[in-house]
């Protein structure tokens, strides 16, 4: 039996964490695991220092808004001086994730002593975030052990806590049918596959290292190929689109959410959204859609511009190729005036189906040339 230790600085990493490596007669599979182990030993020291450093924020603010006769005017006030203090220092800084941090910090009080005794602590910062949805306490400190013993994905975590698992379970006099159907539903979450995306896919990791979230890893080439192409045609439309960005981020209370094509109509004075789905458009995508624009007109829009439009598009050809959604009871506005401005169903068919035949066709042309390698 071998334990493969790295030396750091100030510390010992041991690989993998949980168990030591053993050769065995296969190099290349030993040879895997040594690689994997120190991958998964540094995504567990970025997420352990993460965790660690908003908890300390939320200790130091918490000692401060201490320090007002009147706390809660006080800590606002804090709050309020912290962040506009702190745009210097990156993302992740503003007045609703400082609160999030006070949070963390009263709800798990003793997290530093568990994350000091144990390197190899489970739980990232976005899990943590989930967790801080819970309101009673029996079933967030459930809901963090079983997930940090079982191992459980952050969409697990969210998935089982949308789900009333813990109450669930309570209720039940045979709960092995319950964690039955639960382990069965959360399964492809639960690949180690899925664990590495969500890391590189984590809002929260990105902003700590300093990086920007990577599109690419959120798109399949064809979904990206038929994106840009969306994104070239409607600015070549000449009524008024201005690009605003791609994979546009907006953060709200409970999570993260990516919106593919974002642009500003300077003739209409308003947002438009784009959304492209694999499959056909389902009723889920449009409510999806809409709750795109309640966030982006309450987080976004300015007084002075008219109320956001979003477009979800499907990547199949058929009757549900787009559909439209616009709020605030302007029906009429959208009837008479949006709709001059907006691609019709047919142009965006036809932008899709151009992209999808020349994917095609530069696939083919690819297989070929490796063909004649």
């Amino acid at each position: 039996m071998q334990t493969l230790v790295i030396p750091t600085k100030r510390q010992y990493f041991a690989l993998p964490a949980d168990s030591s490596y053993q050769s065995t007669a296969d190099i290349v599979a030993d040879a895997r695991t040594i690689i994997e182990s120190a991958h998964d030993a540094a995504r567990r020291s970025v997420n352990t220092t993460l965790v660690l450093r908003n908890w300390y924020l939320g200790k130091r603010i918490a000692e401060e808004e201490l320090k007002g006769a009147n706390r809660a005017e006080y800590g606002k006030q804090v709050i309020e001086r912290l962040a506009n203090e702190l745009k210097t220092m990156g993302k992740g800084f503003g007045k609703q994730e400082l609160h999030k941090y006070v949070q963390f910090y009263r709800l798990f009080p003793t997290i530093v002593d568990s994350v000091s005794r144990q390197l190899v602590h489970r739980l990232s910062w976005t899990h943590y975030r989930e967790l801080l949805r819970v309101i009673n306490d029996d079933a967030r400190a459930w809901y963090a052990r079983e997930a940090s013993e079982q191992g459980w994905s952050v969409r697990t975590l969210a998935r089982n806590i949308g789900t009333k698992y813990y109450e669930r379970l309570l209720l039940s006099g045979n709960k092995a049918p319950v964690e039955q159907e639960m382990q069965a539903k959360a399964a492809r979450y639960q690949t180690r596959a899925y664990h590495v995306a969500e890391f590189i896919k984590d809002p929260y990791v990105a902003e700590f290292l300093g990086f920007s979230p990577d599109t690419e890893v959120r798109e399949t080439d064809l979904e990206s190929a038929i994106l840009a192409n969306l994104q070239k045609f409607l600015l070549e439309m000449g009524k008024g689109y201005a690009f605003m960005g791609r994979q546009y981020h907006l953060r709200g209370m409970s999570g993260d959410y990516y919106i593919d094509l974002v642009f500003y109509n300077v003739i209409l004075k308003c947002y438009v959204l784009v959304d492209l789905k694999c499959g056909p458009v389902t009723h889920q995508d449009v409510g999806q859609m809409d709750m795109y624009v309640r966030m982006f007109d309450d987080k976004v829009r300015r007084a002075d511009d008219n109320p956001t439009i979003g477009i979800v598009l499907t990547s199949e050809t058929s009757a549900d190729i787009a559909r439209y959604s616009v709020l605030h009871d302007s029906d009429q506005l959208y009837a008479s005036s949006y709709l001059l401005y907006l691609p019709s169903e047919d142009e965006l068919r036809q932008a899709i189906e151009t992209e999808k035949q020349r994917f095609a066709l530069k696939g083919g042309q690819a297989n070929e040339e490796r063909g004649n390698c």
